[in-house]
């Protein structure tokens, strides 16, 4: 029995991602870069612009003086 109920014991979520991508462990590879890679664009591009004005970054509590 596993000491966390959704892991099996074959990696969990990354070894599930591994082991349905086509190919030998050299093109697995390039495809979990190229997945990195487009998840990294996506969230510079579109996810972080879209929650920064979201975020309390400018709201700054000390006065001027």
């Amino acid at each position: 029995m596993s000491v966390v109920p959704w892991c099996d014991g074959r990696g969990g979520m990354y070894g599930w991602i591994w082991r349905h991508l086509p190919g030998n462990a050299w093109v697995r590879a390039l495809i979990s870069l190229v997945l990195v890679l487009a998840v990294v664009y996506v969230l510079f591009q579109y996810v972080f612009p879209w929650a920064e004005p979201l975020l309390p970054f400018n709201d700054v509590t000390v006065d001027n003086q």
